[in-house]
């Protein structure tokens, strides 16, 4: 296997370990903060710390690759985590969790149809997809009834939606040659303007003396710095070294990862179901990604 290519999985693995942690921090700010807060907070620090990385201007960006930038802010910033926040005052996290995982089909379906450059769909990666997702449900549902709720859950489906055009948005900017850090921060500024709007149908507010409590502040700067400024650098690295398919698969170790952190950090117990759902989402993920060319 080629070097970049080791180098994207690491970034790939990296980035859905932190994101799949994330739901702790999430939970303690959700005490304090409303989600469009949370939502807003971490992405304009997460700019911020991207600014100050690398202060400088992006240069030479026609009007085509521009409006390809705000596309990526209004899918991967702010309408991905609306719908998906929206989505969980409507139905069950576990729902969601699962609906969301099927992002990874979406992406394979429209790189299909938009990117020649992608490798061709394989029945390998439909097999992998379907022992994915039912490990997936298996760890998401851990033997509990599954409750539809159309509205929810069709938000969610949405939001998985929206999440493949990212991916396939940001393959289409890591073409055009810009730096990462900098191509991020411009799609970070899109998704703040986009975000900006909805502030005013959600209970919005400043708040700054919540920042004051260290416990906010540290989680919220984990979300910012983190899971946001770093993991959307080292995601979009993934994306442009293997592909937006190849990437998207990772999406199916999230529920994995997080099952392993309430292990260690909560002491939820991890069962027989939940044992079988994680061999079989890592076997969906490789089965996906094995191209049968002997890697």
């Amino acid at each position: 296997m080629e070097n970049k290519h080791v180098m994207g999985h690491l970034a790939a693995l990296f980035t859905v370990v932190i994101w799949g942690t994330t739901f702790i921090s999430t939970k303690v700010l959700l005490v304090d903060f409303q989600p469009v807060e949370i939502l807003f907070f971490r992405f304009v620090m997460g700019f911020l710390v991207l600014f100050l990385a690398c202060p400088h201007r992006l240069k030479h960006v026609s009007v085509k690759r521009e409006l390809t930038f705000m596309a990526a802010g209004l899918c991967g910033i702010c309408l991905y985590y609306l719908l998906e926040n929206i989505a969980l005052t409507f139905t069950m996290a576990s729902n969601v969790g699962v609906i969301i995982s099927v992002s990874p089909f979406f992406t394979a379906i429209l790189a299909h149809l938009f990117m020649q450059s992608e490798e061709k769909l394989r029945p390998q990666f439909f097999i992998g997809f379907a022992a994915a997702m039912l490990g997936v449900a298996l760890i998401s549902f851990n033997g509990s009834r599954m409750e539809l709720n159309p509205m929810g859950d069709i938000l969610a489906l949405l939001a998985a939606f929206v999440w493949a055009c990212y991916a396939i948005l940001s393959r289409k900017i890591g073409s055009f040659g810009y730096s990462v850090l900098l191509a991020t921060r411009r799609t970070f500024f899109y998704g703040i303007l986009f975000i900006i709007p909805a502030l005013f149908f959600f209970d919005f507010r400043l708040g700054l003396p919540r920042f004051a409590d260290v416990t906010c502040l540290a989680n919220m700067i984990y979300l910012g710095l983190g899971a946001s400024a770093l993991c959307f650098v080292t995601w979009n690295c993934a994306v442009k070294k293997l592909g937006a398919v190849k990437t998207s698969l990772y999406i199916y170790m999230i529920p994995v990862i997080t099952t392993a952190v309430s292990a260690v950090i909560l002491r939820e117990p991890i069962t027989w179901i939940s044992a079988v759902g994680t061999v079989l989402t890592i076997a969906g993920l490789f089965l996906s990604e094995y191209s049968g060319k002997g890697r």
